[in-house]
């Protein structure tokens, strides 16, 4: 299985990690780490626990068992506050940003800047301009100006801006849960392209993403769940994608999977209690 680069200690570990809904086991002893200037992309069929585990390393749901490790040391996340506390900055599909609001606001929304004079301070909307300004520019987002509504920005700039925000209070892990759903091709592009530059400033960068396309464009490793449970975790130059479309199936065994034989044997009986398919016509293509 493929861990954290040799010799670098993780920003951010999660060992054995479950959670149960009533009686649904959303996660079973789940293990994902993370290091500083790295990709690692999270994938898997639809209810296998991706968004979940988001949630929990977000502080959303605290987990019923197992270890967060930040920087080495053990912590609890039992809050989004102590997820931000740590550092840790998440980027959900809805982006949470206001349309009525020009880029700067959005960016240091519930965070404003005041002058100088306690209760009687004013918004510095000067500093916060310059700030934006900065950011923006070290991550190359193109916008027409961040003074414009964030109504009149596309989907693309809408992404960008949403993750110059993760990154404007020094955060060091980002969470992006699907970031290029429903964009164009060259929105597409720009948003990949911001993902590598937050790799490039020692980022460690999380990636929820069902397009294949894009999780090889930008992931280092490749970690996939299956069923609430680990499969396991690849280098992405070093597993094909037909190989990654079996292993997110349950097709063929993870390494994890090999490690604890119970995970095999609930992936096998799921998929045996899968109905089979079969054609609808003649050749399969309709009545």
């Amino acid at each position: 299985m493929a861990t954290a680069a040799q010799g670098r200690t993780p920003i951010l570990e999660m060992r054995g990690v479950s959670k149960r809904f009533g009686a649904v086991q959303a996660l079973t002893d789940v293990g994902f780490d993370v290091c500083g200037g790295e990709v690692v992309a999270l994938v898997g069929d639809n209810g296998a626990g991706k968004s979940t585990l988001i949630k929990v390393i977000a502080g959303i749901y605290p987990s019923d068992g197992g270890k967060v490790r930040w920087q080495g040391r053990e912590v609890t996340i039992n809050s989004p506050n102590d997820s931000r506390g740590l550092g840790i900055a998440t980027v959900y599909q809805d982006l949470a940003l206001c349309d009525n609001l020009d880029v700067v606001a959005n960016l240091f929304l519930g965070r404003e800047q005041a002058t100088p004079g306690g209760p009687l301070g004013v918004i510095d909307e000067v500093s916060m301009e310059t700030r934006a300004v900065s950011v923006l520019r070290r991550l190359s987002v193109k916008i027409p100006s961040v003074r414009i509504p964030i109504a009149s920005l596309s989907g693309g700039q809408r992404q960008s801006v949403a993750v110059a925000r993760s990154v404007l209070w020094d955060n060091k892990v980002v969470l992006l849960d699907e970031p290029t759903a429903a964009l164009g091709v060259a929105q597409t592009k720009e948003v990949l392209e911001l993902v590598k530059r937050l790799r490039e400033e020692g980022h460690g960068v999380v990636l929820i993403s069902h397009n294949l396309a894009d999780v090889f464009e930008v992931a280092d490793r490749i970690t996939v769940l299956r069923l609430g449970r680990l499969v396991g975790t690849y280098e992405a130059s070093k597993v094909s994608r037909e190989k990654l479309v079996a292993l997110m199936t349950g097709a063929v065994p993870g390494i994890a999977e090999h490690e604890d034989p119970t995970a095999s044997a609930v992936a096998a009986t799921a998929s045996e209690a899968l109905p089979p398919v079969e054609p609808s016509g003649p050749e399969g293509t309709g009545p």
